[in-house]
């Protein structure tokens, strides 16, 4: 086999498919791809070596950056112990913290920081995820600005993917079976805002269902409220290919909260944005996410959050808890909320909506529903209908011989669970 490599890939899908994006880099160099760590982590493998691993790290808020940090730690053991040779660590943390990180692990070998974003195609050799499922970066960087987020300090601004290159990219992952087309981007919403082109994500859509006919699902993931426009709506609507999901972070719904997080945007437009979806798109499951213990956020606002939540019923919700980033605007907010009460906010937030998820999915219950299969577990198969996304939301879970990984099946719900389905 000669040489070999492998990646470890922490936080996103928008990390995933950078490293998808640097295994040609190395693969070129004379290294063989091992498409799984556990080749070498297994301890009944203990006398697997590899060559050369690399970490691509994620320093978005605090919870990633002690996975990151964790797993640092763990691959310079293995190298300690012979197990790889050569470590190189990549990636958003090396981006804020790398004259912190070199001191405190001599041993890794090389650092880098985040993956050079392409405007044009480049084709990936390897796809992390399922073969079934692909990814397709059409935009990196940000320019909401939003005050507690360092997106902007790691990625910097805007830059979009050209409409042909994205469509090239498309076309590619169709011809290599991808039965699920996620486009993903710090906020896809805002794609061509840098560009000088009329054209927006709605038309960018339209001309990526006209490139391929043989994708079945096509999935949006992180939109903004705030540029989410009426021509978006229409052709989600319109076109059966498209998943009928939206995933629409809020972060808050007080319009002070909402000015001091630099959303720009109401809590009264984004109540009309939510009742325009349903209303065009019925039936449409929505995503969102929120963040407890902003600096300054009094019980009353968190009050006001928590009954919003709970009159507005997201199918599928994630709560962050205010990590206090660095260079950000929020950094410097007075009070900073005591992270007891974060934790508490965050708790009853997540209690309420296990509630709501396991009232909302009973609605699927002896309901036909299409069901992409993606691994199995014993005498079980694995799946998700298109009303959750892959690694975020829940599975269809059904017990049936002679299904092959990569279709699509017709299933019928005999079952209801918190945030999961059973089917036959």
């Amino acid at each position: 086999m000669g040489r070999t490599f492998s990646v470890i890939s922490l936080g996103c899908f928008r990390n995933s498919y950078d490293s998808e994006i640097i295994i040609p880099e190395f693969s070129s160099q004379g290294y063989s791809f091992l498409p799984s760590v556990s080749l070498f982590i297994n301890k009944r493998n203990r006398a697997k070596v590899i060559d050369l691993l690399i970490v691509n790290t994620c320093g978005f808020i605090d919870k990633a950056k002690e996975e990151s940090l964790k797993v640092i730690s763990e691959v310079v053991e293995l190298k300690k112990k012979g197990r790889v040779k050569k470590i190189i660590v990549i990636g958003c943390l090396v981006k804020r913290y790398r004259q912190h990180l070199e001191k405190s692990y001599p041993s890794v070998d090389s650092w880098q920081t985040i993956v050079n974003f392409s405007q044009s195609f480049i084709r990936r050799d390897k796809l992390l995820s399922s073969p079934s499922v692909g990814f397709l970066k059409i935009c990196e960087g940000c320019l909401n600005r939003c005050s507690f987020c360092a997106i902007p300090l790691i990625k910097g601004s805007l830059r979009s993917k050209f409409k042909s290159e994205v469509i090239k990219e498309a076309k590619d992952l169709e011809k290599r079976g991808v039965q699920e087309l996620n486009i993903i981007g710090q906020d896809i919403t805002s794609w061509g805002k840098d560009l000088k082109t009329k054209s927006d994500l709605a038309s960018l859509l339209k001309g990526i269902l006209k490139a391929t006919k043989k994708i079945p699902w096509i999935r949006l993931v992180y939109t903004h409220p705030k540029h989410f426009s009426d021509s978006l709506i229409d052709v989600i609507a319109k076109n059966e290919r498209i998943c009928k999901y939206i995933d629409l972070p809020i972060q808050h719904i007080n319009d002070r909260i909402l000015r001091l997080m630099n959303r720009g945007i109401t809590k009264k437009k984004i109540v009309d944005l939510m009742g325009k979806i349903r209303k065009r798109i019925p039936g449409c499951v929505i995503r969102s996410s929120v963040i407890v213990g902003f600096p300054t956020e009094s019980e009353r606002e968190f009050k006001e959050l928590l009954r919003f939540l709970g009159d507005v019923k997201f199918d599928r919700l994630g709560a962050f808890i205010y990590s206090q980033e660095e260079d950000t605007q929020a950094y410097k907010l007075r009070p900073q909320i005591h992270q007891s009460t974060k934790k508490r906010r965050f708790k009853e937030v997540m209690e309420q909506q296990k509630r709501i998820a396991s009232e909302l999915n009973k609605r699927f219950f002896d309901k036909e529903l299409e069901v992409l299969i993606e691994a199995r577990n014993r005498d079980v198969f694995v799946g998700r209908s298109q009303y959750d996304a892959p690694s975020v939301d829940g599975a269809v879970f059904l017990k049936k011989e002679g299904l092959k990984i990569g279709n699509f099946y017709k299933a019928r719900i005999i079952d209801c669970l918190d945030y999961d389905l059973v089917g036959i």
